[in-house]
């Protein structure tokens, strides 16, 4: 199963929610596509949003380019699942793209939540 994780640019992504990922069993399950991992840099992310089964969106930060990648995935009928630290004000609109929505309370629970909710639904 490919799934691309989207979220905003302007936090720590990187050690917030790629290593967490990368470090996790879920590696060895999903094949992510993070898109701005030194190994995914310059392809063009609507065609990858496209092509991939699931977008996981950590929303716990506004973002415009997050917004456009979720409208591309609803378009496409590409399924969506939010992710987002708890006391996060997340934006109402996401009601209009998914009903899946995980609250997790730290990097370790975001992995644990995930993966459950993988689990269950894929």
């Amino acid at each position: 199963m490919k799934i691309y994780l989207s979220h905003a640019s302007n936090y720590d992504y990187t050690n917030e929610l790629y290593i967490p990922i990368k470090t996790s069993g879920l590696v060895d399950t999903y094949n992510f596509v993070l898109p701005h991992d030194s190994d995914d840099t310059g392809e063009n992310t609507k065609d990858i949003i496209m092509s991939s089964d699931l977008v996981i969106a950590e929303v716990s930060f506004p973002s415009t380019g997050q917004g456009i990648e979720l409208g591309w995935a609803n378009d496409n009928h590409v399924p969506v699942v939010c992710i987002y630290k708890s006391g996060a004000k997340i934006s109402g609109a996401l009601r209009f793209i998914t009903d899946n929505f995980v609250v997790y309370a730290d990097t370790d629970d975001m992995i644990v939540q995930l993966t459950a909710w993988l689990h269950k639904n894929t």
